[in-house]
């Protein structure tokens, strides 16, 4: 057995026994990178170190701790709570309505934060106790609030998208801009579903509110939605790039908490950078070990030992797509999307340009797989969120996810046979 046939043993076996024994996912990516260079003759604990920084020295990663702090400000500072009264006002009444408000705070909330946890953590711990009160079933809208949590990785500004962009060397722009269409489908989609869980439940139906009311709790919720303006339109006019645009959002929404909605003081803002920089040393230790393992990858050649054994599906994208996609899946049900990001995506990009894959809509497309295995058991990090917020036991939350997995599932074969859905937007904006 060759050399490099080794390490892809040493990778694949060393990163399911680790991850098998329940070791921290960074340490376990760092241990099978130092396996793989020890099979390749290639030993050295000086590069070993080197590449562990090298994974966090990068000004595009430093978008993700102020992603990440705009989160926290934004639920701590009332904003995350103005869009949900916003869509309250406008379809609340309906049959089934705060289903809808989640959907569409969910939409709203996932164009500034760009984190699924952050954003289901917030919808939850308001919608579910008001979804509870109203007899609204609650595995169903459990998992309507955990399928919603989801399109945060999606549309822009997305942290995934920034992590994949700076692991892969995409252009992160282009990203951000792919993920509006499928982000907005996701939204379209979970109505419907929503729509078809509905019937047979007997649920309130309340009076409309009157049209200055309306106008009034919208007007409130004025500076939240001017957030995402800013950051899109910012980036797509080039005032700033997508790392400044995550310092402009982190800066943006402390402004807001602390001068106009005034509803956090001076003395809470250390709470909420401390729990900030505890996501954030997370996500960049993840990094650090991926940058290990990756480099080694590059090392053993292992991209093209893939592709030699793919063989016939490179002459076929659709092919290669689906079967990547069912992989991607697959993966998705045992890690998490950062971990799978920083792991396979090095490995899976090289294939899929060979084949003329067109490098952002495979970003998407590995991105949404990711975000789908957030609500998958058994790792489902969103539904873990969920459960614990609304004090509802899991199997209870996977059983109410299903008709909205099945309608996410079916988006993502929409995109796998149609990719100009996402292709054809990225060029006209571009």
């Amino acid at each position: 057995m060759s050399a490099e046939a080794q390490a892809f043993v040493v990778f694949s076996v060393g990163m399911l026994v680790l991850m098998g024994t329940g070791m921290n996912m960074a340490l376990a990516l760092v241990l099978t990178g130092a396996g793989m260079a020890w099979v390749l003759d290639f030993w050295d604990t000086q590069l070993l170190a080197q590449n562990l920084v090298s994974g966090v020295d990068s000004f595009p990663l430093l978008a993700v701790p102020f992603f990440i702090l705009a989160g926290e400000l934004m639920n701590a500072g009332g904003i995350s709570r103005r869009i949900i009264d916003m869509a309250q006002a406008w379809v609340g009444h309906v049959r089934g309505g705060l289903g809808y408000v989640a959907i569409g705070a969910a939409v709203l909330m996932a164009s500034m934060s760009g984190s699924a946890l952050a954003d289901t953590a917030a919808l939850a711990t308001i919608l579910l106790p008001m979804m509870r009160q109203q007899g609204y079933p609650m595995n169903t809208s459990a998992g309507l609030i955990a399928s919603g949590g989801i399109i945060a990785p999606i549309i822009p500004p997305s942290m995934p998208f920034v992590i994949y962009g700076v692991t892969t060397n995409t252009s992160i722009s282009a990203l951000f801009i792919s993920g509006i269409v499928p982000g907005l489908l996701m939204g379209a989609g979970l109505i419907f579903a929503w729509r078809w869980v509905l019937r047979g439940l007997n649920l309130p139906q309340g009076e409309p509110l009157p049209l200055r009311e309306r106008l009034r709790v919208t007007a409130r919720a004025f500076w939240a939605l001017l957030m995402p303006l800013i950051i899109i339109g910012g980036m797509k006019s080039g005032v700033f790039t997508p790392t400044e645009a995550a310092v402009v959002a982190a800066f943006y929404a402390l402004f807001v908490a602390l001068f106009v909605h005034r509803e956090m003081k001076f003395s809470a803002v250390h709470g909420v950078l401390v729990r900030a920089a505890k996501t954030t040393s997370i996500v960049m230790f993840l990094c650090a070990g991926a940058q290990v393992a990756s480099y080694m990858i590059t090392l053993a050649d292992l991209p093209n030992l893939l592709t030699g054994w793919l063989g016939p599906m490179v002459e076929n994208p659709r092919l290669l797509m689906a079967v990547m996609m069912l992989v991607l899946v697959l993966i998705g049900t045992a890690l998490d999307l950062t971990p799978t990001i920083l792991i396979f995506a090095p490995v899976m990009l090289p294939i899929a340009v060979k084949a003329g894959i067109d490098p952002v809509y495979f970003g998407l497309m590995f991105v949404l797989n990711g975000a789908i295995g957030l609500i998958t058991p058994p790792v489902g990090t969103v539904l873990n969120v969920v459960a614990g917020v609304g004090r509802i036991s899991l199997p209870s939350v996977i059983r109410g996810v299903n008709p909205f997995l099945i309608t996410y599932v079916a988006i993502l074969v929409l995109l796998v046979v149609f990719p100009q859905i996402v292709i054809e937007p990225v060029r006209w904006m571009r």
